[in-house]
């Protein structure tokens, strides 16, 4: 028999239970149709009513002093006790399995190490994109590439607000509301309108892809707040939408240092990631053979991240070592670099007179303007030829001298 125990039973603990008896007998016939149970749930809370209420404890020396316990999947989140628990259950032998990108993001390397020198493995799929496979195709099915650079749409709480914003002219406070209530939000909204959760993400796929570890306080992270419907407006009038983009870009040939960064940004619709919608994510994976391959799905939800931890589960159990290409290394050093020195192309909303469209013409040379609904005669927006970020702010600051006031900057990214 192989036993499997579940630390956590939130919205993702629970899924993992309801798929696992759900898709029983064809998750057993994935591993040689052998006997598998769950044995052990944690958590402190009591789940009277459960069908599963016979195996909750909560005590966790329990599933670590088990040696029944195969496997054991990590859906309580935060690092604390998570990460102390993962590192107890890898010493003892025990495969690891998470969605807890917080951990991942933090302490991901170790963990793999600890992993690897227990021979078992700590498998983390749910930890990004929800039920969209994108670790395994980064380590497994595209490791013939050079990995050059990642983007993509890491948070559907996130995306659901700008799909509300751009489709339905809501705005911002008003979207974010509609997300709350329909569960997509917390109440306390920071982790995803202020960029962390999508910051973690694009750690644990640069870290992956670049073989270093990134830490989340080094990548440069906006959120969505400072968005508005007039901003919307002049996307689409110059040809395209707004979308909260995590990317990740290799700078030296050995990966060692890249930049990284998370900000809304334009994207044209002539690109694959502008028509990502809702709750949805969507990954552009850029490799040196394959070009852009990019993967879509519900990148969160309580089966979606189940059917991903389940799927680490299946090859926890069939694995007969440590995964060979699942690591990165951790030296302890920032890879990343000054975000200032990254280039784009810039849209800048301004206020000012007829004076300060001409004068942005002389600061930045060639320039769209751009026009929208309702537009008042002292505000202007346009995009700015590519540049560094330390060269916009400078260019910016020639123009706010003159009594142009800067109301909003995005990035205009080619993706």
């Amino acid at each position: 028999m192989i036993y499997i125990a579940v630390m956590g039973y939130g919205t993702v603990g629970s899924g993992v239970a309801e798929v696992f008896y759900k898709n029983r007998e064809s998750i057993q016939r994935k591993i040689g149709n052998k006997p598998m149970d769950i044995k052990y749930i944690l958590d402190l809370r009591d789940f009277p009513d459960s069908p599963y209420a016979d195996k909750f404890t909560k005590d966790f020396n329990v599933i670590a002093n088990d040696p029944d316990i195969d496997v054991v999947a990590e859906v309580m989140g935060g690092l604390e006790p998570a990460f102390t628990y993962t590192k107890t259950c890898l010493e003892h032998g025990k495969s690891v399995v998470t969605s807890n990108k917080e951990l991942v993001a933090a302490r991901g390397a170790e963990l793999l190490e600890i992993a690897r020198r227990n021979n078992v493995n700590f498998f983390f799929e749910a930890s990004v994109g929800g039920g969209i496979p994108i670790i395994r195709p980064l380590h497994s099915s595209l490791a013939a590439n050079e990995i050059d650079e990642i983007a993509g749409i890491l948070n559907g709480t996130t995306n659901f607000i700008l799909t509300k914003m751009i489709k339905e002219q809501m705005g911002f406070d008003d979207a974010l509301a509609l997300a709350q209530k329909l569960g997509y939000a917390e109440r306390n909204p920071s982790a995803d309108v202020d960029g962390h959760d999508a910051c973690r993400k694009i750690c644990i796929l640069a870290s992956l892809s670049f073989g270093r570890h990134i830490y989340p306080e080094f990548i440069h992270t906006e959120g969505i707040r400072s968005v508005t419907l007039e901003d919307v407006a002049y996307a689409e009038n110059w040809g395209g939408v707004i979308k909260l983009i995590g990317r990740a870009k290799r700078v030296s040939e050995d990966g060692g240092k890249i930049y990284a960064m998370v900000s809304p940004a334009f994207i044209s619709h002539d690109s694959q990631l502008s028509s990502v919608d809702d709750v949805f994510n969507g990954i552009l994976v850029r490799g040196d053979a394959t070009g852009d391959v990019v993967f879509y799905g519900k990148g969160a939800g309580k089966l979606p991240t189940a059917s991903a931890v389940i799927a680490d589960i299946v090859d926890a159990v069939k694995a007969t070592s440590t995964s060979k290409s699942l690591q990165w290394k951790d030296d302890g050093k920032n890879h990343v670099l000054d975000y200032k020195q990254q280039s784009s192309s810039f849209y800048l909303r301004m206020q000012g007179s007829i004076d300060c469209v001409q004068k942005a013409k002389e600061i930045f040379g060639e320039i769209k303007l751009l026009h929208r609904p309702g537009q008042p005669n002292d505000e202007f927006a346009f995009v700015a030829p590519c540049m560094t970020e330390t060269a916009m702010d400078e260019k910016s600051a020639q123009l706010q001298q003159i009594g142009c006031r800067q109301l909003a900057m995005l990035r205009v990214l080619d993706y």
